[in-house]
């Protein structure tokens, strides 16, 4: 099953995890300092909060869609070439907690999108966390 990513930067990363469990149902299926993500059956959607700067407003970090095995990164990646969109691959990658394939595009208003497949968790360091 694919779904759709919505990352997040937070201010408040604890005030956020209160206000996304009551809003979706569920609790963080992950939790790492400055870093929590929630996998939600319905709507498919999995919610990733990053740990911001205090005082400032929540805030896109990128986009994405996650699906289950590397086939889909790489099927996804030659559909988006072939299409004429500029790609950024990245396999075997840290990121979130997690160890990854991906491929990168930008939509027409710069907003950054992935198509990923997470192979494993993983230990990063919290600047290696989705450097987009």
């Amino acid at each position: 099953m694919s779904r759709v990513q919505l990352a997040l930067n937070v201010a408040d990363l604890e005030g956020s995890v209160v206000f996304y469990s009551k809003l979706f149902g569920v609790e963080p299926a992950k939790r790492r300092p400055g870093y929590a993500n929630f996998i939600v059956d319905e709507p498919p959607l999995k919610l990733v909060l990053i740990e911001g700067e205090e005082g400032q407003d929540t805030r896109l970090d990128h986009l994405g869609v996650e699906v289950e095995e590397t086939s889909q990164v790489t099927a996804a990646t030659e559909r988006l070439k072939n299409a004429g969109l500029a790609t950024f691959e990245e396999n075997d990658t840290t990121c979130c907690y997690a160890l990854q394939d991906k491929v990168w595009v930008h939509g027409p208003g710069k907003e950054p999108w992935e198509i990923y497949t997470v192979k494993s968790d993983a230990t990063p360091t919290p600047s290696t966390c989705c450097g987009t």
